[in-house]
């Protein structure tokens, strides 16, 4: 009992032990690739907006996948992230179903609007 009250507040212990097993994938990758993917991890987890454990575990693995096969392909990291590897690594995070931190902002400001309407009583057309 005291293990699920633990992993309400702290998370799974699964998805901890699936990140750091893909984490140890990526930092077993030679460099450019280690660096280019720590480098994208870093970007997605801090501007990714991904609030769902799961599509956190799902994308850090994915990342590591997408790595481990270049460097095993010997394919230039450019060729992969492109001149923009900002508008690459959006791309990548919005390829990950799961609720974004943005997704909760747009149903707050939606919410919002709606009980300001209901409370405000009837609208003048203009």
């Amino acid at each position: 009992m005291a293990a699920k009250w633990f992993e309400a507040i702290t998370g799974s212990f699964e998805q901890k032990k699936q990140y750091r097993h893909s984490m140890a994938r990526i930092d077993a990758l030679p460099d450019p690739y280690r660096s280019v993917a720590r480098a994208l991890h870093r970007y997605v987890l801090a501007c990714g907006g991904v609030v769902d454990g799961d599509t956190v575990v799902r994308m850090v693995d994915g990342l590591a996948d997408l790595w481990e096969q270049a460097a095993a392909d010997h394919t230039p990291v450019r060729e992969i992230v492109g001149d923009d590897p900002a508008e690459f690594a959006d791309t990548f995070v919005q390829a990950y179903a799961g609720e974004h931190w943005a997704d909760k902002q747009r149903r707050r400001l939606a919410d919002a609007i709606d009980d300001a309407i209901a409370g405000a009583g009837p609208q003048e057309e203009p």
